[in-house]
């Protein structure tokens, strides 16, 4: 992350203490803004696995899909036949 912008958000008043308080816990170099990047990307990676699982549903449930899944198992059914790298 080597380049920043200043933002200004509206956040609550507990919101704002959360932040202050997280960063006087987190010791010498923790700052506000480095707590709020935290969460965001916690939250974006929360987010993301999210979208993944339910493809990953719509995909079992797929019969196109499960079909082309045991044509591969049986193509590599045999550890040997896989490709190398």
């Amino acid at each position: 992350m080597g380049t920043r912008t200043k933002r200004t958000y509206n956040l609550s008043l507990e919101a704002v203490a959360h932040v202050r308080d997280l960063a006087e816990q987190g010791g010498p170099g923790t700052s506000q803004d480095r707590i709020v990047e935290v969460a965001i990307d916690r939250l974006y990676r929360e987010a993301s696995e999210h979208v993944e699982q339910a493809q990953w549903t719509r995909a079992r449930e797929d019969p196109a899909f499960r079909s082309e899944m045991r044509e591969l198992a049986a193509v590599y059914a045999d550890r040997e036949s896989w490709p190398t790298e």
